[in-house]
C-alpha cells in the first residue's frame, strides 16, 4: 500500500469519456489499497478559450483577473472526476488550489508555490477519500487567486507529493515515458526505464516538452521520485531520481535533445575593451529577451565578434536593439540568422568518459552538417546548426551514440 500523487493533463481530461476514464485507472489503484492525490488540469482547449474571452475585451487585461478566469478551467475538471468517481462508488472530494491551501506568492500568472497546507488532505485520505486538487493554481497571502504559468499542474502535483511525503508523484500524459529523442524524428528512439534528474532538467531546457522545467526542480530539491507514464496504455513508464552512486557503468548519453525555435545575432568588429559584453546584452535584458548560447571571437585588430542566439520570436525584436546601439559600440555591423536549430547530447556518463564531444563532432562531419556554435557543461554539449539538417543530424547523433539499443553501456 502506497500514497500517490497522480498528476492527469489537459489531454487525459479532455472530455467527459476521458474523465470517466480516469476515474476507471483511479478506481483500480484505489482497490489495490493505494492511498491518492489526483491533480488536473483544465479539459483540453480550455485555458485557451479563457484567455480569448478576457481579450475580446481588451489586448491588456488584469494580470490579477486573468488568474481568476484562468483557474476556473481546473475548477471544472476536479468536480467532474469527484462526480465520476462518486458514480463508482469511490468516495472522492475535490479542493481548488485555494482551499487546500496552496499559498504563493503575488506573482500573477507565474506565482511560486510557498507553503501548502496538507492537514485537510490527510484527514481526508484517514477517510478513505480520494482526494483531488485543482493543479496550476493557489492563493497569496492577500487571498487572491493566483496561477503558477503554463504546464503548473505539474509543479502542483511535486509539490503535494513533497508536502505528503509521497511514495512517487506519476505524471499522466499522452506519451508513455522519456524517450532518448522524439519518436517522430527518430523512428527507433527508444523509452527509457530511469532518467536523473540532472538529465532530465538539462533535457527540458534544451527543448524536450514532456515535463515542465520548474517540475523537475522542485521534485530534485525535495527527491520527490517523478514517474512519467501514458494516461491510454498501460506500462512502466520512466523514472526520474536521483543518480544512484552505487551505479558501476552508466550510459555515455542519455537521450538527444532539440530545438527550432532559435535565432542567431552577431555584433561584428565591436571594440575588444572591458564592459562590451554588458554594452551588448544589458539593453537585450532590460527588454525582456532571454539569451541562450553566447560566443566571443578576438581578432588580431583587437575587435571581437560578439555572437548570441535568442527564442525566434525575439529575432526583430532584438535586431532593432542592436542595430540602435551599434554606433555607440563602434562596431561595424549586425548580422543576423533565424534559419538555425540546437542539437544536444545529454548524460551523466560525460563525466567519467573522455571523447564525448569529439565523437559527437565526428558524427556530423561525416553528414556534411556544418557547426556554428557549441557550447557545452559537465553533462551536455549543445551545438547550432543550420534548421535544414537539423532531423538529420539527430537521426546520425542517436545512432553514432547507439541509444536505439538497450542497455548500451558506456566501454
Amino acid at each position: 500500500m502506497a500514497l500517490y500523487v497522480q498528476k492527469y493533463g489537459g489531454t487525459s481530461v479532455g472530455s467527459v469519456e476521458r474523465i470517466e476514464a480516469v476515474a476507471e485507472k483511479v478506481k483500480g489503484f484505489r482497490e489495490q489499497g493505494h492511498d491518492l492525490v489526483i491533480v488536473v488540469s483544465a479539459m483540453s482547449g480550455e485555458t485557451n478559450r479563457l484567455i480569448q474571452l478576457a481579450k475580446s475585451i481588451t489586448d491588456e487585461p488584469s494580470t490579477r483577473e486573468m488568474d481568476v478566469i484562468m483557474s476556473t478551467g481546473e475548477q471544472v475538471t476536479i468536480g467532474l472526476l469527484a462526480i465520476a468517481l462518486e458514480k463508482r462508488g469511490v468516495p472522492a472530494r475535490s479542493y481548488t488550489g485555494a482551499q487546500v491551501s496552496i499559498r504563493t506568492d503575488s506573482a500573477y500568472g507565474k506565482a511560486r508555490i510557498q507553503h501548502i497546507d496538507d492537514q485537510r488532505i490527510r484527514q481526508d485520505l484517514a477517510e478513505g477519500r480520494v482526494v483531488i486538487v485543482a493543479g496550476f493554481q493557489g492563493v497569496d497571502d492577500n487571498g487572491s487567486i493566483t496561477t503558477l504559468g503554463r504546464g503548473g499542474s505539474d509543479t502542483t502535483g511535486v509539490a503535494l507529493a513533497a508536502a505528503l511525503k509521497a511514495d512517487e508523484c506519476q505524471i499522466y500524459t499522452d506519451v508513455d515515458g522519456v524517450y532518448t529523442t522524439d519518436p517522430r524524428v527518430v523512428d527507433t528512439a527508444r523509452r527509457l526505464d530511469k532518467i536523473t534528474f540532472e538529465e532530465m532538467l538539462e533535457m527540458a531546457s534544451l527543448g524536450s516538452k514532456v515535463l515542465q522545467i520548474r517540475s523537475v526542480e522542485f521534485a530534485g530539491k525535495y527527491n520527490v521520485p517523478l514517474r512519467v507514464l501514458s494516461s491510454f496504455a498501460d506500462g512502466p513508464g520512466t523514472l526520474i531520481t536521483l543518480e544512484e552512486e552505487d551505479t558501476v557503468e552508466k550510459p555515455i548519453i542519455s537521450g538527444i535533445a532539440f530545438n527550432r525555435d532559435e535565432a542567431k545575432l552577431t555584433v561584428l568588429g565591436v571594440p575588444d575593451i572591458p564592459g562590451v559584453a554588458y554594452k551588448i546584452l544589458g539593453p537585450v535584458s532590460d527588454a525582456n529577451i532571454e539569451v541562450d548560447m553566447i560566443v566571443q571571437n578576438v581578432a588580431a585588430d583587437q575587435t571581437t565578434d560578439f555572437t548570441f542566439t535568442v527564442h525566434r520570436n525575439d529575432f526583430d525584436k532584438t535586431k532593432d536593439i542592436l542595430q540602435r546601439i551599434c554606433a555607440e559600440l563602434g562596431a561595424r555591423e549586425v548580422s543576423g540568422n533565424n534559419k538555425i536549430a540546437k542539437v544536444s547530447i545529454v548524460g551523466v556518463g560525460m563525466r567519467s568518459h573522455a571523447g564525448v564531444a569529439s565523437k559527437m563532432f565526428a558524427a556530423l562531419a561525416h553528414e556534411g552538417i556544418n557547426i556554428q556554435m557549441i557550447s557545452t557543461s559537465e553533462i551536455k554539449v549543445s551545438v547550432v546548426i543550420a534548421e535544414k539538417y537539423l532531423e538529420l543530424a539527430v537521426r546520425a547523433l542517436h545512432s553514432a551514440f547507439e541509444l536505439d539499443k538497450v542497455d548500451t553501456i558506456a566501454e
